[in-house]
């Protein structure tokens, strides 16, 4: 009789679970704080995909894929307010949202046990859609006027004392290549971008990239696969770097040391694994910001 009531209240919570999910800003209690805020600096809405998206011959109407101005923004326990506040900014690939990507790839989790002193920001972007187009962080300092806004609301909630913006990482998957791209060309936060992060992202906009690894010192990681439609873009842009004399490291996945993720600029990483692995199958997400210069949250 016991065992039978234990297995009852089980599957109640399974079921409650299925029927009644946490929302995004509940889900991560255990590791910090989440807000889910809408802002008008957002990548959407946007004057462009006011009539949606036409892709392979369907149409992606504004309702439901372009009309979400949600950020989501996470503090890790533990954060500590300084003269300046860190950032690591995160952009999710084709048919994809924030809340689908935080789960499926694990990020939440992986950037709390990071213990980056920083706040991860995520802004949503084509909304369940084939569509790598990156709104209003496409125009002339976008990523500077989305952070200002995101500062300004963390101050009034009390959760920072200062407006001061310190090292940007971003990083993305898939399709996210387009709209980090343009961060790194006009946003307006250029010189504090620590680190940019592809994951199986590198599909084009590849001009972009090397002007800012020629004229700044970021960080530069590229793990690309087999499959995924980057590894002819990531070994063209090797040949290139030859060409221009510019020295980079290139790996195998499976032959990674965390210290070549400390002691190289540029880091190209070739994975066995297919498209949809590249970011948590083994915890990549956490190794590349664990190995970045950002300060810890225990230093």
């Amino acid at each position: 009789m016991k065992t039978k009531l234990i297995q009852l209240f089980i599957l109640f919570f399974a079921l409650t679970s299925l029927l009644f999910p946490q929302s995004m800003t509940e889900r991560y209690n255990h590791l910090g704080e989440m807000f889910v805020h809408g802002f008008s600096s957002a990548p959407f809405p946007d004057s462009t995909r006011m009539n949606g998206h036409v892709y392979d011959g369907k149409t992606y109407s504004f309702q439901g894929h372009y009309d979400d101005s949600s950020v989501a923004i996470f503090i890790s326990k533990g954060f500590k307010q300084t003269g300046s506040t860190n950032f690591v900014v995160y952009f999710h690939g084709w048919r994809n949202n924030i809340d689908s990507a935080c789960t499926e790839y694990n990020l939440i989790n992986q950037f709390a046990e990071s213990n980056l002193n920083a706040i991860f920001v995520f802004p949503e972007g084509p909304k369940n859609s084939p569509d790598s187009f990156g709104g209003k962080l496409e125009n002339k300092d976008g990523l500077k006027i989305l952070i200002n806004d995101v500062v300004k609301f963390l101050m009034e909630k009390g959760k920072l004392n200062s407006p001061k913006i310190g090292n940007i990482i971003l990083g993305g998957h898939s399709g996210a290549y387009r709209v980090i791209s343009f961060c790194i060309m006009r946003g307006g936060l250029t010189p504090n971008i620590s680190d940019v992060i592809l994951f199986d992202a590198l599909y084009g906009e590849t001009e972009k990239f090397s002007h800012w690894i020629e004229n700044y010192n970021g960080r530069f990681i590229d793990i690309y696969t087999d499959s995924g439609g980057t590894k002819n873009e990531s070994e063209s842009l090797m040949n290139d770097f030859e060409g221009w004399g510019i020295s980079y490291f290139k790996t195998e996945e499976n032959e990674l040391k965390p210290d070549d993720l400390t002691n190289n600029r540029l880091i190209f990483i070739h994975t066995d694994l297919v498209h949809n692995e590249v970011v948590s199958k083994r915890n990549q997400f956490l190794l590349y910001l664990k190995t970045s210069k950002l300060p810890k949250i225990n230093e």
